[in-house]
């Protein structure tokens, strides 16, 4: 929020300059941005959080600045002078869904002038960044960023009827914006229009058919309510924001509707001339009152830390805009204004009064009672998992749910049900919910080859969406990897997340094939009877769909098996302090005896003395080895545990793995 300290102080007047007041209003919520000279007005930026739309107008601040310095606050009664044709009589108003419009009221002024706004005007406007147009615009620019309700001025001569119709757009109808681009609306955005056509976009933008212009004699003045995930989903859908639909996305003062109307129609006579009609067509109504919320005096010490005098305690809430309705020695019951809607809990009250006595009259070594808490099982085996793939080498990657069709049709191995397609796109085309971490992370490593990052080893723990055939999705929590490793290059480094979570636990692979994956070169990946998940390097066609030039090998791994699996109880392993032997193995078997069959028997037979097993390589040669034989390379590595190992005893070891291979798998030591 710009606020101009020169209008500012049309409000409030504070006995400090505009460095002291950015500084406590940042002490009191609002983060301080900058600030800087705008001819001889100073421009001051203000972060308003998404809780505080009654903020986003000089008005608001002021409300907040004569709380926090206790000062009167001066506001504008406004009264226009009324004429005596009745509003009723020169325009109709039609609300067709009061969900999504709770309020629209409409005044009309005839005979004014349009022209260049008075210096003062533009001056003010132009310190916060808004161009002066013409003296109606500016006007409505000017309550805007007074007392943060949207208007907007129609030309009334040019509205047919003259009727205004808040209603559901039509499929394909497109409207001229006043930024002279044209957009295609749909029946979920809501319109302003008149008897025949659309003029506004409602909460957005206006039209520029109806717009004010320098022919313009009488105008139609909207002040209206709109829901606001109405107005923020059209904004996206359609990428147009304004000053309006950030307002209205973040909701307004149902009460504050109507003052804004005739606080612009006042100014507009002032500066235009002309004549106010009776009234206004006020279809809606200004809203429920907020619910009454009780404060135990007790609980301010118990959460702060210090007490706070119970006079004190009322006269902020007070002079914040609460009405008492029930008062006791030990409670204090209140209802919250009208444009703070964020009032609804006794912890808001509490923050309150912390916030406006001041959170530096907090003395620091007060003691605050605190809860003890403890990480969840999953909180804790995600902390396991990270710790061991940052130190592989491996950065954390995050990104979107949804992503585009092409990407989510790449690689989705847990469903073939169609992703599920959200009405507005995230980002560009970005309208599917993923099924799979794997598209995403190749993506991500793509522009990361783009800018030639040298190492890119990128992994990724997120939401998956599987479509159900009724009901809600399937929402799975997956592990996500992707590396410039080679298959047996990932398989280790998961080997290595399976012994951190649980050591000893045995990893199989099953045969997998798709086109994202080379020939031979995917499996699917077990932990006894569950499945874990997915391994598999890169085919070429894969490599090229996502435009990428190296080696790269992915990985998909179920978050619940993980957690079903880890023993989070701190282990200690004591090191043998004795010499590891080696035994390379190099084994003869057919062609159609997998890696993952001869591991699975090598690590059954080896024995306790086994501390490593490595595969090497994958030899054929038909010529030495016989049509349909290949070579597998490995390497055991052992150890004792009380004892140097004796060549004897590591020989024994190797003789039984090959007895065991000889006999599940055919396999003989190669001469």
């Amino acid at each position: 929020m710009l606020v101009s300290w020169n209008w500012f102080a049309d409000y409030v007047k504070l006995p400090v300059d505009h460095a002291k007041f950015a500084e406590r209003m940042m002490l009191a919520g609002m983060n301080h941005e900058s600030t800087h000279a705008v001819g001889k007005d100073w421009c001051v930026d203000l972060e308003i959080t998404s809780n505080r739309p009654d903020c986003l107008g000089h008005i608001g601040l002021a409300r907040e600045a004569s709380v926090l310095w206790e000062v009167p606050l001066k506001m504008s009664e406004a009264e226009p002078a009324e004429g005596k044709t009745k509003a009723s009589d020169l325009v109709r108003v039609t609300v067709a869904d009061k969900t999504l419009c709770p309020r629209y009221t409409a005044r009309v002024i005839r005979g004014i002038k349009v022209g260049p706004s008075p210096a003062w005007l533009v001056e003010r406007l132009a310190t916060i960044g808004i161009a002066a147009i013409n003296n109606v615009v500016d006007i409505t620019n000017y309550v805007l960023m007074e007392c943060s309700q949207p208007l907007h001025a129609f030309d009334l001569k040019k509205l047919a009827g003259p009727e205004i119709v808040v209603r559901p757009a039509k499929a394909g109808e497109k409207l001229e914006a006043i930024n002279h681009k044209t957009y295609e609306l749909n029946p979920s955005m809501l319109v302003i229009a008149d008897r025949d056509k659309s003029v506004a976009i409602a909460g957005v933008m206006g039209g520029a058919e109806s717009e004010v212009s320098a022919a313009t004699t009488d105008v139609l003045i909207e002040s209206a309510l709109f829901d606001p995930l109405s107005v923020r989903t059209t904004a996206r859908a359609l990428a147009l924001k304004s000053d309006s639909s950030y307002r209205f996305e973040r909701g307004l003062d149902p009460q504050g509707v109507d003052w804004a109307s005739r606080r612009c129609c006042e100014l507009i006579l002032q500066l235009c001339g002309g004549e106010l009609a009776a009234g206004s067509v006020d279809v809606g109504s200004a809203g429920t009152e907020p619910s009454p919320v009780t404060l135990r005096y007790a609980q301010l010490e118990r959460i702060i830390g210090i007490p706070y005098p119970i006079e004190r305690v009322r006269s902020i809430l007070k002079a914040l805009g609460l009405r008492e309705t029930v008062s006791t020695a030990e409670t204090l019951t209140v209802i919250p204004p009208s444009w703070r809607r964020d009032l609804s809990r006794e912890i808001d009250l509490i923050e309150e009064i912390a916030r406006i006595y001041g959170y530096d009259a907090i003395p620091e070594d007060r003691a605050v009672p605190l809860v003890p808490s403890s990480l969840t099982r999953r909180d804790r085996v995600l902390n396991k998992l990270r710790i061991a793939l940052v130190g592989s080498g491996f950065n954390e990657a995050l990104t979107l749910s949804a992503v585009e069709e092409n990407v989510s049709a790449a690689f989705s191995p847990w469903t073939e049900a169609p992703a599920l397609q959200a009405s507005i796109p995230v980002l560009r085309r970005a309208d599917q919910l993923r099924r799979s971490l794997i598209p995403s992370l190749l993506t991500v490593r793509r522009t990361n080859e783009a800018i030639s990052n040298p190492r890119i080893e990128l992994f990724e723990t997120a939401k998956v969406y599987w479509p159900q055939a009724a009901g809600l999705p399937t929402e799975e929590v997956l592990l996500g990897l992707c590396s410039g490793e080679d298959f047996h290059g990932l398989k280790g480094l998961i080997e290595t997340l399976l012994g951190a979570l649980k050591p000893g636990t045995i990893l199989t692979c099953k045969p997998y094939k798709h086109e994202l994956f080379a020939a031979g070169k995917g499996a699917e990946l077990l932990i006894g009877n569950d499945k874990l998940g997915y391994l598999g390097e890169c085919s070429k066609p894969g490599l090229a769909k996502f435009e990428l030039r190296g080696q790269v090998t992915v990985a998909e791994l179920r978050l619940d098996v993980l957690e079903k699996l880890a023993d989070l109880i701190p282990q200690m392993v004591e090191l043998s302090p004795y010499p590891p032997v080696a035994r390379d193995i190099n084994l003869v078997v057919d062609e159609a005896i997998r890696w993952a069959d001869v591991e699975q028997t090598v690590l059954s037979n080896a024995g306790p003395l086994l501390e490593e097993l490595s595969y090497r390589d994958t030899w054929r040669d038909p010529q030495k080895l016989g049509a349909g034989k290949k070579s597998l390379l490995f390497s055991l590595q052992l150890r004792g545990k009380d004892e140097t190992l004796t060549s004897a005893a590591a020989d024994q070891v190797r003789d039984s793995v090959l007895s065991a291979c000889a006999k599940q798998h055919g396999g003989v030591l190669r001469a």
